[in-house]
């Protein structure tokens, strides 16, 4: 039986190009950083970042690959050994976004082959706003999109995984505003390729935020992480790990317990990070992960 350490030094000191040790460190958790939290970078900057942090995957923003190329960006990642842990996103299946329902399906049949390309496992989607619908409509909407999408996801190994927000900050994003929401649209459904999303802002506010992880069990499909020091908000302005009031320790407790093997994607913005040194957001990340990563040797 093997004995307890933190995580290894390849994983720390790794900076030449290819992330070749990353594969072989049997990590509990692993970290991954949003595009969203690098915004002003270029896709070919936030590549060599990764690398450099030895963070073995990313959440990619859909601009980003528009702006770099589609092909060219997968090239890069397959070189640099960096995986895409989701990609950022679809849906808008109500219209709030001004598209039509038919355009949204398209784009988001278009967001799939796209993370199948990558070789990315999740597609975060979301509902768009209730803008005119009635609320039963605006399900019907949704669930409809889904059901449409579902052999798409299937086609190319892509989970959806719908993304419920706090209802101060969900207006123009989405209908789904708690876990249950989500949890309950995808027991409806009842497929397997749909997942949901556990964003830790957007339950900086709950009382039972690790019993909602729990009743989650399999159905999440990737984690975004940030802390938040006031009260939630529309602007959602989000702030670095541990500088909030996120319970960090109950939450990985919680997701050890179900046995979460995703990642967790370091998503920040908003005015208590513009500015900041992303190499400092990187950093901090890293270090409250590894608290949870012991690694038997």
């Amino acid at each position: 039986m093997g004995h307890t350490v933190g995580l290894c030094n390849l994983c720390n000191s790794c900076f030449d190009f290819r992330v070749s040790g990353l594969q072989n460190c049997a990590l509990m958790f692993r970290l991954s950083i949003n595009q969203l939290t690098t915004y002003r970078s270029t896709f070919e900057e936030d590549v060599f970042r990764c690398v450099r942090f030895g963070i073995g995957g990313m959440g990619v923003w859909r601009q980003k690959i528009d702006d770099y190329g589609l092909e060219k960006a997968r090239e890069l990642l397959r070189e640099s050994g960096i995986e895409v842990s989701n990609l950022l996103w679809a849906g808008g299946f109500t219209g709030s976004e001004g598209h039509s329902y038919r355009e949204s399906l398209w784009d988001a049949a278009r967001a799939i082959r796209m993370a199948g390309f990558l070789d990315c496992p999740v597609l975060v989607i979301y509902s768009g706003g209730r803008g005119g619908h009635t609320m039963r409509h605006a399900r019907r909407l949704l669930t409809g999109g889904l059901a449409a999408l579902i052999p798409v996801a299937e086609e190319e190994g892509v989970q959806l995984a719908v993304e419920p927000m706090h209802p101060r900050c969900a207006k123009d994003w989405t209908i789904l505003t708690s876990l249950d929401d989500a949890r309950e649209l995808i027991d409806d459904l009842g497929h397997p390729q749909l997942k949901l999303v556990v964003d830790t802002y957007q339950l900086a506010e709950e009382l039972d935020t690790p019993d909602r992880i729990l009743a989650c069990g399999d159905q999440i499909g990737i984690v975004h992480l940030a802390d938040a020091r006031g009260n939630i908000s529309r602007e959602q302005n989000r702030c670095p790990l541990g500088m909030g009031k996120v319970d960090f320790d109950s939450i990985f407790a919680a997701l050890a317990q179900i046995g979460y093997q995703g990642y967790l994607d370091l998503e920040l913005f908003g005015q208590d990070v513009e500015g900041m040194d992303y190499a400092s957001l990187i950093t901090s990340a890293q270090s409250m992960v590894q608290e949870w990563n012991p690694v038997t040797v």
